[in-house]
């Protein structure tokens, strides 16, 4: 059975089918709609809902829910992302499992309330303190909000790590008809790992605490973080591919723009312009897998984002490996297809100037 679900509303709807139990998180546009929906849903499912003073007050109360084993969430946007980038570092260095949603919002700052995807590189390159990788979903429907918040929260458990959920204010503000799974219970008590106060092996109860000072040598903690982002990387990397068997150039976008490149695509080849499109799911791991099989054969990619300068195109350059990189940031605007065209016959004219 299919309904007609707001984005926000359906994401939340989804992290309570996947057994989310805690949210904290104070609002702000164009997220804010997740915690109305919560706010009246959660306690019909026996959890626990806090608008919080802030949204450090947020993260933080996340990461003690998480601490325990409860299934926890929080969401953002824009510049409340940004306070919340302490808290995911902390997260990250206990090795917990956690949903943080960025609804993206433009600017740069407090920016403004109209949509963006300006947040790339905080969710991607880890914007707290030490060096840090989440495993980052970009949903471009509001069916994906739905099933990509429900993978989050079963890849946070399977590598114990905070999982970012990087939609937008177009996806989140759209109506869309979805198809929304059986939800399920999830046992906060099942993990070894949890706080479960003092016990015979734990007198004075267990510490909860940056890994690194308890759980490793001091020759140990590096490899083991090394790895374990490794692994991430080689197993987690998705990605959608349209029209790039044959295609001369590939535009790459994600998110609510990836929606505009596919109907850039089928219009180029209807005018016999070779023309593909590589949609990221994953930021991080960012999807160099894909880009690798089509370097041989591609000449130009050409990378399209609704921010001021370009973020992802830095990503999509470190992959390309030597083959020409264009950039066309929309900025506060959709990309436009018809400029999204105007650029391509640039690149095929060689009258383009490449972005890096």
């Amino acid at each position: 059975m299919r309904t007609l679900m707001k984005g926000n509303n359906a994401l939340a709807e989804a992290a309570i089918l996947a057994g989310c139990r805690f949210f904290a998180g104070y609002p702000i546009t164009p997220q804010t709609e997740i915690l109305e929906y919560l706010s009246s849903r959660l306690p019909e499912v026996g959890g626990h809902f806090v608008q919080t003073e802030s949204e450090l007050a947020g993260i933080n109360m996340v990461l003690g829910a998480a601490a325990t084993g409860f299934r926890a969430m929080t969401s953002s946007s824009g510049p409340g992302f940004s306070l919340k980038q302490e808290g995911i570092s902390y997260i990250s260095s206990m090795e917990l499992p956690a949903v943080i949603v960025d609804v993206m919002r433009y600017g740069i700052g407090l920016g403004n309330i109209t949509l963006g995807q300006a947040d790339y590189f905080q969710a991607v390159k880890g914007g707290g303190h030490g060096g840090y990788k989440t495993l980052v979903y970009a949903p471009s429907s509001v069916q994906e909000n739905v099933d990509h918040t429900i993978l989050a929260f079963d890849k946070a458990e399977e590598y114990r790590t905070p999982v970012i959920l990087l939609s937008d204010g177009a996806i989140g503000q759209m109506a869309e008809s979805v198809k929304l799974p059986k939800g399920r219970e999830h046992d906060p008590d099942k993990f070894q790992w949890t706080l479960k106060g003092k016990d015979e092996a734990h007198p004075n109860g267990r510490k909860m605490t940056d890994r690194i000072y308890y759980d490793f040598k001091y020759y140990e903690y590096d490899p083991h973080i090394r790895e374990r982002y490794s692994v991430m990387e080689e197993r987690e990397q998705m990605w959608e591919e349209v029209e790039t068997e044959d295609a001369e150039i590939i535009l790459v976008a994600y998110g609510i723009t990836s929606r505009v490149c596919r109907g850039a695509v089928k219009a180029a080849r209807a005018k016999g312009i070779k023309l593909g499109l590589i949609r990221p799911i994953t930021l991080w791991p960012f999807p160099k897998k894909a880009l690798h099989k089509a370097n041989k054969k591609v000449k130009a990619y050409l990378a399209v984002e609704m921010n001021a300068c370009g973020q992802m195109v830095e990503d999509v350059a470190l992959y390309a490996q030597g083959t020409p990189v264009y950039a066309y940031p929309s900025g506060r605007v959709i990309a436009d297809m018809d400029e999204i065209l105007r650029i391509v016959d640039e690149i095929r004219a060689g009258t383009r100037r490449e972005a890096f």
